[in-house]
């Protein structure tokens, strides 16, 4: 059984490979977190998951897996039948992608994403809102966290659980650092996260899970679940 990946503030991950899939990283490491032999994959090449990208390198499958994610996030179909609307991938990852393919695969099966607008809060409003990002990661679920300046979003990164004083963990794509995300450099607009302050757009789970039809089976008489990937 391939060992679990973890990410802790003060720990390294991948690096994006593309000045526009920030989101794409991010989504893809969330993958990595919840599925272990996708991980494997990822960084050692096996097991070779049926339908995955060609890469020799950690670095070439980790791209390779970053432009399959783009093409689901930013395409008609996010995920097996499930409509999306399109976004050119010149502008990043969509908020909306991000959230289904989150749902799809790149979360615990069942987890259900909310897509929160965080830009025009400021003081208690906007600590209100850290404090429920903190509640709704607290049991591994990760969030996306859209950044950027005073006018426009422009970088991704992924929310982790802290270590449990209400400060989270954040992966930061553009360098694969992990460090400690504090509600006061939120509220403050100063979270300085590839050179971007001001919180925009928060992909964050609801607190609640959808029971799929192969779960409801498994729990009566073992149906194994669909591969991640």
């Amino acid at each position: 059984m391939a060992p679990p990946f973890r990410l802790r503030a003060g720990d390294t991950g991948p690096v994006q490979q593309s000045p526009v899939t920030c989101g794409s990283a991010c989504l893809t490491v969330a993958r990595m977190l919840v599925d272990p032999v996708f991980a494997s994959w990822v960084r050692t090449g096996v097991p070779c998951p049926p339908g995955s990208p060609p890469g020799a390198t950690e670095a070439e499958r980790f791209a390779a897996y970053e432009r399959v994610v783009m093409r689901r996030t930013n395409g008609l179909f996010a995920g097996p039948n499930r409509l999306n609307l399109p976004w050119p991938r010149a502008f990043g990852t969509p908020p909306w992608g991000a959230k289904r393919e989150l749902e799809y695969g790149a979360a615990t099966t069942g987890t259900l994403y909310d897509v929160d607008t965080v830009r025009p809060l400021s003081g208690s409003t906007l600590r209100k809102a850290f404090e429920r990002l903190v509640d709704v990661v607290a049991e591994g679920e990760p969030a996306l966290l859209y950044v950027g300046n005073a006018t426009l979003p422009r970088h991704v990164v992924l929310v982790l659980p802290g270590d449990g004083d209400r400060v989270l963990d954040v992966y930061d794509p553009g360098t694969g650092r992990v460090g400690h995300l504090r509600r006061d450099t939120v509220v403050e607009h100063r979270i300085g996260l590839s050179g971007w302050d001001v919180p925009w757009f928060v992909v964050q789970p609801t607190g609640h899970r959808r029971i799929r039809s192969w779960e409801a089976q498994r729990s009566l008489g073992g149906v194994r679940a669909p591969s991640n990937a």
